[in-house]
C-alpha cells in the first residue's frame, strides 16, 4: 500500500513539472490602441481550442510577402457567428480587421472581423476576448 501511494505521489509530482498551456487575456497579448487592417491571401485556417487561427500571406509596400497570423474565437463561438469549417480555404483573398500584438516584431493580431472579396463578413470574437468592435 505504501509503495502504491508513493508511486501515485511521484506520478502527480511528475505531471506537475510539465508546462501547462496557459489561457491568456486579450490585454496580455494584444494592444486595443493599435487597430490594424490587413489584406492578404489565406494560407491556412486552424479551427482548434482554445482559439482558432487564420494564417495569411500579405504583400508589404515593396511587394515582399510577409507571413501573418490572427488569433480568433473558439470553433463553437465562430460557428455561432456564422463561420463553418471549410467556409474559407487556402488561396482566398481576405481583409482582416483586428488588433495588433503588443510585440510589434511579431506579424500577429487578434481578429475582430474577416471579410472576403465577395462581401461575406464574419465577426469572430465576443466581448470576453477583447474590446468591443469599434
Amino acid at each position: 500500500m505504501a509503495r502504491r501511494s508513493l508511486a501515485v505521489l511521484a506520478f502527480v509530482v511528475l505531471l506537475g513539472t510539465f508546462p501547462a498551456r496557459a489561457h491568456h487575456s486579450f490585454a496580455a497579448e494584444f494592444d486595443a490602441n493599435q487597430p490594424i487592417t490587413i489584406q492578404g491571401v489565406i494560407t491556412q485556417v486552424r479551427l482548434e481550442n482554445p482559439h482558432s487561427w487564420f494564417f495569411l500571406d500579405v504583400k508589404d509596400a515593396s511587394g515582399k510577402v510577409e507571413k501573418w497570423a490572427f488569433e480568433a474565437g473558439t470553433p463553437s463561438g465562430m460557428i455561432r457567428n456564422g463561420f463553418k469549417p471549410g467556409t474559407i480555404k487556402a488561396g482566398v483573398e481576405v481583409t482582416i480587421k483586428g488588433f495588433r500584438a503588443k510585440d510589434a516584431s511579431q506579424k500577429m493580431g487578434m481578429l475582430r472581423e474577416l471579410a472576403t472579396a465577395d462581401g461575406q463578413v464574419f465577426g469572430l470574437f465576443g466581448p470576453t476576448q477583447g474590446p468591443e468592435a469599434r
